[in-house]
């Protein structure tokens, strides 16, 4: 189907992010700039991968519904039916 998320890259992305937040108290200002746009990259690639994730999701909710709009529940329903009436009249 589609562009799969992989969660294991999303998840280092996020532990970088979230170390690189720990270090920007003893940054010297000159280092912020380079952290902080680093931050930014981390953020996209987080971000694309979250996107990725609902995308490879709404491809399978259609495939699905595809599926099922193929297939025919009528004779269950029928069976269901008969067994329900039966239960009725037995309980009559």
């Amino acid at each position: 189907m589609g562009e799969e998320p992989d969660i294991e890259r999303i998840e280092e992305r996020v532990g970088e992010l979230e170390r690189l937040a720990e270090s920007l108290d003893g940054m010297p200002d000159e280092g912020l700039v380079e952290a902080l746009e680093r931050a930014v990259e981390l953020l996209g690639e987080i971000n694309a991968g979250i996107e990725a994730g609902i995308g490879a999701t709404g491809e399978e909710e259609r495939a699905l519904e595809e599926l099922l709009d193929g297939i025919s529940f009528g004779p269950f329903d029928e069976a269901l039916r008969e067994l329900e009436e039966r239960g009725e009249e037995e309980g009559a």
